[in-house]
């Protein structure tokens, strides 16, 4: 099996930034800034590839912080990103994580689970190269369960008073039985690929955890251990297999799946998932605001200052021990987020704040933004809606003035009440189609028109009334 060596791996950036914010700018409106920025740093992954070796280890990404109210497309930038970067990509929350030697989440299992997300993302990419081969390999397997070869000539007795090696043993029968074996199973074969043969029933051996209850449930700091654990004890104690009987159509599949575990080496594969962690990693770090603040009264808080230290040393540069082995963290990309509401970037200590030296702001969401935002993405509001009721056989249509009404009503709301962005559009859609939804299907209903006077008529008391606003919008 070939697996792409550490220079290849730079082929996974071959967007250039232009054609990064291009990709973006289908599901995030606005915030070009932001998506400028993420784009470069997106591009300097495949750029380093291509510095000559001695330089390489020289050039240190530049970490991010996108600073902006929740629902202006901090986290979406994300989602998107990942997508794109055909790279280890991890989101995860700074929230979870305590400082070590309280009950909760070590930061270090940031790194073992992009590890782990990279070992099957390669495993992945191996298993579409070898899905032919795999299937073809079960295809013979399967012919042997429906035509089972020939019994050996060397199960017969055999006399040893006569010549076994004589030319007339050597003839015999055999010939024409072979022939005639050979005919049948081509037949078959012919049969099988045209799916004449998927119900009927074979006996398959499959393999079986022997020991499903070994779980093992370790502290925070120790989770390497109790999979290692599992994994040893899974080792020491062989599988065993036990005959099942299915249908061919069940069969293939679980012979592709045998025969596509054999085909992988598995430890190309995890060598070149490390490489790619190192190399290309990229660690989006969401609401790391919630653990920005100063220490105070000699409280102890352990999920902020204490956590920040442990965070520190992962986006310097350390190593992280992992099943797969040791993960070195020196050049994976850190893209952190936050709302910073109540904290602001300079509450994070100051060693932090040098490891993240760019710094993007996004803005506030206008009316026009939340117009453009129900129309244009290829996953906006109105399209979602158009399609699920139209699953009712219902066809509806908003007038340009209730599109125009739904974002007024969204800005509105936002003023009076906590800013919570784009996410305001899909509460007030949710309001706003209630009846609608619960009516259909309804053989009365074909067709739906939602004009500005119905927007008016249904939001406008919700929207006066701000304590009501509160809770329902």
């Amino acid at each position: 099996m070939h697996l792409k060596n550490n220079s290849d791996t730079s082929e996974h950036f071959c967007m250039t930034p232009k054609e990064i914010v291009r990709e973006l700018d289908k599901y995030i409106i606005g915030q070009d800034k932001a998506k400028k920025m993420v784009a470069i740093a997106l591009r300097n992954r495949w750029r380093r590839q291509q510095v000559a070796e001695d330089l390489r280890d020289e050039i240190m990404p530049n970490n991010i912080i996108l600073i902006g109210p929740t629902g202006v497309g901090k986290t979406e930038i994300a989602r998107r990103l990942a997508r794109l970067a055909g790279a280890p990509f991890i989101k995860i929350e700074a929230s979870k994580f305590t400082e070590v030697g309280y009950v909760g989440r070590d930061v270090e299992s940031i790194i073992r689970d992009l590890t782990d997300y990279a070992v099957s993302m390669v495993k992945e990419e191996q298993i579409a190269v070898v899905r032919e081969r795999a299937r073809e390999s079960a295809e013979e397997r399967l012919l042997d369960l429906i035509f089972p070869p020939q019994t050996p000539v060397q199960e017969k007795a055999i006399d040893f008073s006569k010549d076994v090696f004589s030319p007339e043993k050597e003839g015999g029968d055999s010939p024409g039985e072979e022939e005639r074996f050979q005919r049948t199973r081509d037949k078959l074969r012919k049969q099988l690929e045209q799916g004449k043969l998927e119900d009927r029933v074979v006996e398959v051996s499959t393999t079986f955890d022997n020991h499903p209850m070994l779980q093992i449930f370790s502290p925070v700091g120790i989770e390497e251990m109790g999979l290692n654990i599992q994994d040893l004890f899974g080792n020491m104690m062989p599988k065993k297999r036990k005959n099942k009987k299915m249908k061919v159509s069940e069969a293939r599949q679980v012979l592709v799946a045998e025969e596509t575990q054999k085909l992988i080496d598995m430890e190309k594969v995890i060598e070149e998932a490390i490489s790619r962690v190192e190399q290309s990693g990229i660690v989006f770090l969401d609401e790391i605001d919630k653990i920005a603040g100063e220490e105070g009264g000699g409280s102890i808080d352990v999920s902020r200052q204490g956590v920040q230290r442990d965070i520190l040393p992962v986006v310097e540069g350390t190593t992280v021990v992992t099943k797969y082995g040791m993960v070195h963290t020196d050049h994976v990309l850190f893209i952190a987020s936050g709302a910073f509401h109540v904290s602001k970037p300079s509450d994070l200590i100051p060693e932090l704040q040098g490891r993240f030296p760019i710094r993007v702001e996004l803005d506030n969401l206008s009316t026009e933004d939340f117009i453009r935002i129900l129309t244009e993405p290829e996953n906006a509001l109105i399209k979602q809606y158009t399609e699920l009721i139209s699953t009712e056989n219902v066809k509806i249509t908003f007038t340009k003035g209730a599109i125009k009404e739904i974002a007024r009503t969204a800005t509105d709301v936002n003023e009076k009440a906590e800013n919570i962005g784009a996410r305001r559009l899909q509460t007030i859609m949710s309001t706003l189609l209630e009846d609608i939804l619960f009516k259909i299907p309804n053989e009365d209903i074909s067709a739906v028109r939602i004009a500005a006077e119905d927007v008016k008529s249904c939001l406008t008391d919700i929207v006066e009334d701000v304590d009501l606003s509160k809770y329902i919008l």
